[in-house]
């Protein structure tokens, strides 16, 4: 008898060891699915999270995707239709470089977003964008005012349906940007040389 009840009670001792151990593994499984169902962190966006969210002022920016650019490719040459002429040549240590940026309006008030941007590199080397024509490019980015909820670039337009999901800025750099990397792109105010937001970038 007292072998049969130590035998039940060992058993009964196992079962209750068993649900213990897989309601923890329960709990530890669903820690990241909680987590990823409530996330809305906003943070800086680097070269590994092309598509993570940043807030620069009183808009949220998006990153969707950077890289060099080749004009003498057919899917990289219509980004620099609009340059003036003397623009369009590249010196021997030279390189095209894209970022293509989406930006949402999710106040209930009107902004408009910024056209104010540079990229540094970590020798400080500072890169202005180049100059398109919006009215022969429509990847180019351009300040807009958006109402409440509305995005740029606008939804079912070329830029947003096309490959990079969003507008250009262009820039021409210096090859020696693969020595000076990662770049960082500072998202500005409108006016004054206030930076809302930095994003890091890679080549």
């Amino acid at each position: 008898m007292d072998v049969a009840r130590r035998s039940r009670a060992g058993i009964r001792l196992l079962a209750v060891r068993a649900r213990g151990f897989l309601a923890l593994v329960l709990v530890v499984a669903a820690v990241p699915v909680l987590s990823a169902c409530g996330e809305r962190t906003m943070h800086a966006a680097d070269a590994n999270n092309n598509g993570t969210y940043i807030n620069a002022g009183p808009l949220t920016y998006q990153l969707q995707i950077s890289r060099e650019l080749n004009q003498y490719l057919p899917s990289d040459a219509g980004y620099m239709i609009g340059l003036p002429k003397a623009a369009l040549k590249l010196s021997p240590t030279q390189l095209w470089f894209g970022v293509f940026l989406w930006a949402k309006n999710e106040t209930n008030r009107i902004y408009r977003t910024t056209d104010n941007f540079d990229l540094v590199d970590t020798q400080g080397n500072v890169y202005r964008p180049l100059k398109l024509n919006p009215t022969v490019n429509q990847f180019a980015w351009t300040a807009q005012t958006l109402a409440p909820g509305d995005t740029e670039p606008t939804p079912n337009t070329t830029a947003a349906n096309g490959a990079s999901g969003g507008k250009l800025l262009l820039f021409k750099l210096n090859a020696s940007i693969y020595d000076n990397r990662p770049l960082s792109l500072e998202i500005r105010a409108p006016s004054g040389d206030r930076v809302w937001a930095t994003m890091s970038l890679d080549l």
